[in-house]
Formats: structure tokens, C-alpha cells, sequence
């Protein structure tokens, strides 16, 4: 049998079924009597105390294994798990009605999920998805219910289950684990990115599959093509473990280019940086052969916490970013709070869309005093590295013009006292709105460079919202308006003589590389694990023979054509994947 879901983590895995079930758990409603109720209330709270203890070593385990980035969700559910609203309704309820601590945690908690899931945003519904997982632990503290393990799985083995938590993903035995496939998720769901950090091949979205499997069954997980096959002949094993030798052979390959540039075949040199989170990712990108940083999310530095961060914490962080890439450039992006990104200490408006709300450049140009905060910590980091910044969420050039008076004023005010920074530390621009692609060749005049956020980009050109399942057809990086957007991009840049980047999933994208360096474009940066992939396709291609494919590209009407033509004219991109 093989089955087609979508491909969440590249590779490919072997192994035997291992079924991960939630233990199937009937909660009784038990009435209490008066003495007893406030037994219970400590019995529910000893419990709460026992889940942030154990998602203290889930959060540490992944900020090991994966980086602050993974670790800041467990950050999340341990506020969820400090938070009055939440925990209080349920001690409150135990108290107003003399109800059992589980028969009370299930009620409060359903009443919630159906709130944040009826609401029609992506940040909610993350968020319903984030309780669900921090319940079923608290639930399981109450009924001294162990999780499953796979300590006494012999050899590799795929995990089926019908999704997986990040407290699942996190906590996976990469020895122990070959690959995983769910009924449920996205190519950017929470698991499926831990996924990818941990090199764990994976197919999410395949409805039924873990009612279909048993154990005993032989699964063989593609985590490039997004399919499983289900019991297959051992001509079909045997193939695949070639695929996996070959795999493994073409990543020794890749590791011999650490320290080499991203040349073309016929001399052109691109830049192929990274996107980290924090100080850790930067060690390891720049280990992992990182020519520059494309983007920091700054944004990280703020969440998982209960206040802002001081001027002299985000300085020492951006700072030690700088040190460890010497003269190579770090692209600093300021604060991009709001949308599927909020901070608990930080009071935000309830919106319909927060995707198109309050949020990134327009939050920061109301907050000034943290927009200044950060502004000085990045031009006080200037000065011992090559730092340079851009604005995320830009619309207007009226935003933009703001957003650099508010920085004149912080130079002003750093000069006055005496405090060092690079005077002419470059400021670009995130491209992720349609608006400031199409009027590229005014902001151009205005900006030292562009950094194109196609994650956001494509999703707004194409009014796809990309974690939405039933449209994920629809999210198209290589889409003819996304692409005539992205050249228009590129040539308004070069025409001003400034330097454009792209910071999107689409810049690791191998089938996109060929197109985007036709194109002209200048900086690839990506993930730390695509890098040397990219660099490898980049050093067998020739810059000009790339340049008559974009405009070829260019003349074309359909995504799909598009990529079929692309790997046809470019045979090589198998090779990488």
C-alpha cells in the first residue's frame, strides 16, 4: 500500500510500526464532600507544579537538541500552566461546584479549546492545539499515568501516531526513531519544523494512517517525495536503502564544502547565510559553514519570559552574534511581534486577523520605548562586528521614513553620550507585503537593502493562509505573480546599486535556487541544515545559463509547469535532494 500525505522532513526511513496512542482514559465525575474540597484544589496543584517540572526538562532537552527556537514553545505551555485565567478557573470550579480535580481540568479545558478554535486566526488555533498538549499532561499527572516509551523498541522504528505533540517531537530518541508519519499536521506545524531540525524524515497529513498500520507492519517513510509505503517488497526495501546510503554519502560531500564560497561554475559569487533565533544557532550556522546571518529573529529574545528584555540584555546577545561572525555580515531584524506571535506582558488588542493587524514595524512605531530600546542595543553591537538591520512588515514608505527618524534620534542621543556605533551601519528593509514589492523602485532609493520574507509574501500575493490545510495547494512559492514580484524586487535594487537578499523557506528551496540566481539575486539565507545542499546545487550551475532559464520562467503561467520545466533543464537538482 502506499499512501500520499505531505512531505514535512526530507530523507528517507525504514523501520517497523511503533503506534503512539494516548492511553485511553475515561475521566469519572466524582462529587466531593465539603472537607475534602480543598484536598483536592492542592492535589490539582501539586500536579501543575509536577507538569511545569517536567516541561522544565522538556524545554532544556530542547534548547539542546534543537535550539532556543524549539524551546521557546515549551516555554509557552509553562505560562499556560502559570496562567491565572486558565489554572484559576479550574481551582475556582473545583471549589464553586465539589467536583474532582480531572472531571473539572476536562470541562474547563474543552470550553477553552472550542473558544480559541472557533476564533478565526492561526495564533488561536495554535494556541488550542498548545492547551490540548499541557492538559493531557496535567490529566495524566492527576491518574499517575506514565507516556508511552520506546526504550524497549529493538532497532529503528517509524512512529505512527495521529499527531504529534511538540512535547512528543522533542522528547524523540533520534537513535531509536527512523522516521514518523500522522494523520494530521502541516509543513509548518510545530513538529514537522522540529522535525526538520532533527533530521528526522517525515509525512504528516495522511488522514487515517495510524488506524490503517499495526505493529509488525514494515513502513518506508520518503520525507522528499511525502509518501509511505506500507509493507513493501524487498525489491522496494532494497531500493530504498540505497536511496539511504546514497543520502548519507552525498552529506559526507557536502560536508568537504564547509569552508568554501558559493561560486558558480562561470565565477559569480552569492552569499549563503542563515536564519537563527540566538546566540546558540549562530555557533552552530557558523560551524555549519554560514557565510553571514540573513536574518535573527529577535523576537525570540523577548518570548517565553514574563517582561520586556533590557537594552544591556538584548546588547550582550547581539553582540556576541557579531563576535562569533567577525567581518561576515549579520543581518539584524528588529522586533516582529504580533500575528502568530504574541508576549503575555505585553497588552495587544483582540483582532479578527491579527496576520494583517497590530503588528512587527506598526507595533514598534507606537511602542517607541521599545523600539528605542532595541535600536540602541543593535547600533551599541555595531561597533564589534558587521552588523547591519532591517524593519520587518514595511507598507509605506511612510513607515519607513518614521521608523529612521526614530533611529536618527537614538544615534543622537548615543553620540551625546559618548557611547560607540557603526555611524554608517547599513538599514534595509524586510519585503514580505505585496505594496512594497510592487513599489520597490521608490524604496530602493531609500533603503541600503532588501531582505524578501516570501513565507509572508506569498501567502499574502496568494491570500493563502500557509498553515491552512485544505488550501495548502494554493501556497505557491513558485507562482508567476510571486515570481514577477521577486524579479521586480531584484532589478529595482540593482538599478539603485543596493544588495538584495531572501530570508524565506523559498531561498532553500533547491528547485527555486536555479530560478532566484537567474534572477540576480544576491544572499540566500536559510536554515543551518540546507545550507551546504545549496551551496553544492550553487557551484554546478553556471550564473548565465540560470539567467535564460528565469526569463523562460518568467513567460510562464502555472506554478506546477514551472517546477516540472525548472527540473528538467536542470537535471543536477536530483543529485541534492
Amino acid at each position: 500500500m502506499e499512501v500520499k500525505g505531505i512531505a514535512a522532513a526530507a530523507g528517507y526511513g525504514l523501520g517497523y510500526v511503533f503506534l503512539l496512542q494516548d492511553a485511553k482514559v475515561e475521566v469519572v465525575r466524582k462529587d466531593l464532600p465539603q472537607d475534602a474540597i480543598e484536598t483536592e484544589v492542592s492535589r490539582f496543584e501539586g500536579a501543575v507544579r509536577q507538569a511545569i517540572s517536567e516541561l522544565e526538562v522538556v524545554r532544556q532537552t530542547a534548547s539542546e537538541k534543537m535550539g532556543e527556537d524549539a524551546a521557546a514553545i515549551f516555554s509557552a505551555h509553562i505560562m499556560m500552566l502559570e496562567d491565572p485565567e486558565y489554572i484559576g478557573a479550574i481551582t475556582q470550579k473545583i471549589r464553586q461546584t465539589s467536583v474532582n480535580a480531572e472531571s473539572v481540568l476536562e470541562e474547563v479545558t474543552r470550553e477553552f479549546v472550542a473558544l480559541f478554535e472557533g476564533m478565526d486566526n492561526e495564533y488561536l488555533r495554535e494556541r488550542a492545539a498548545d492547551l490540548k498538549d499541557v492538559s493531557g499532561r496535567l490529566l495524566r499527572g492527576l491518574l499517575g499515568i506514565k507516556s508511552m516509551s520506546l526504550a524497549d523498541s529493538k532497532g529503528e522504528v517509524i512512529l505512527c501516531a495521529h499527531d504529534l505533540t511538540p512535547s512528543d517531537t522533542a522528547q524523540l530518541d533520534r537513535s531509536k526513531v527512523a522516521g514518523f508519519v500522522t494523520n494530521v499536521g502541516g509543513r509548518t506545524s510545530h513538529s514537522a519544523i522540529m522535525a526538520r531540525t532533527m533530521g528526522i524524515p517525515a509525512v504528516v497529513g495522511l488522514k487515517d494512517i495510524a488506524d490503517k498500520v499495526q505493529p509488525g507492519d514494515f513502513l518506508i517513510v520518503d520525507g522528499n517525495d511525502g509518501k509511505v509505503l506500507v509493507n513493501p517488497p524487498e525489491a522496494v526495501i532494497e531500493e530504498y536503502r540505497q536511496k539511504q546510503a546514497k543520502a548519507i554519502a552525498r552529506k559526507n560531500e557536502f560536508e568537504k564544502l564547509l569552508n568554501e564560497k558559493s561560486v558558480t561554475r562561470d565565477g559569480v559569487h552569492v552569499e549563503v547565510a542563515a536564519n537563527i533565533g540566538n546566540p546558540d544557532d549562530a555557533k552552530s550556522a557558523a560551524n555549519g559553514g554560514a557565510e553571514g546571518v540573513g536574518l535573527y529573529r529577535t523576537e525570540f529574545l523577548y518570548m517565553g519570559r514574563k517582561e520586556l528584555p533590557s537594552e544591556e540584555e538584548q546588547f550582550k546577545a547581539y553582540k556576541e552574534v557579531a563576535e562569533v561572525f567577525g567581518k561576515r555580515p549579520v543581518v539584524i531584524r528588529t522586533l516582529d511581534i504580533g500575528g502568530d506571535k504574541e508576549l503575555s506582558y505585553l497588552e495587544m488588542p483582540e483582532e479578527m486577523n491579527p496576520f494583517l493587524g497590530y503588528r512587527a514595524i506598526r507595533l514598534c512605531l507606537d511602542r517607541t520605548d521599545i523600539f528605542k530600546t532595541q535600536l540602541r542595543a543593535i547600533l551599541r553591537a555595531s561597533s564589534f562586528g558587521n552588523i547591519k538591520m532591517m524593519y520587518p512588515m514595511i507598507a509605506t514608505l511612510s513607515e519607513l521614513r518614521a521608523a529612521n527618524r526614530i533611529l536618527a534620534e537614538v544615534k543622537q542621543e548615543l553620540t551625546g553620550e559618548n557611547i560607540s556605533f557603526n555611524a554608517q551601519m547599513e538599514v534595509g528593509i524586510m519585503v514580505e507585503i505585496p505594496a512594497a514589492a510592487v513599489l520597490a523602485h521608490q524604496f530602493a532609493k531609500e533603503v541600503d537593502f532588501f531582505s524578501i520574507g516570501t513565507n509572508d509574501l506569498v501567502q499574502y500575493t496568494l491570500a493563502v493562509d500557509r498553515m491552512n490545510e485544505k488550501i495548502s495547494y494554493l501556497y505557491q512559492p513558485l507562482n508567476p505573480s510571486v515570481l514577477h514580484l521577486i524579479q521586480n524586487v531584484i532589478t529595482a535594487a540593482h538599478n539603485e546599486k543596493k544588495w538584495v537578499g531572501m530570508c524565506g523557506e523559498m531561498a532553500g528551496d533547491l528547485t527555486a535556487i536555479p530560478v532566484l540566481l537567474g534572477m540576480g539575486l544576491d544572499e540566500f539565507s536559510m536554515s543551518a541544515s540546507s545550507m551546504l545542499p545549496a551551496r553544492a546545487l550553487i557551484r554546478q550551475l553556471s550564473k548565465q545559463d540560470m539567467v535564460s532559464i528565469a526569463k523562460a520562467v518568467l513567460e510562464m503561467d502555472d506554478a506546477e509547469a514551472i517546477r516540472t520545466y525548472v527540473e528538467q533543464r536542470v537535471p543536477v537538482i536530483a543529485d541534492f535532494k
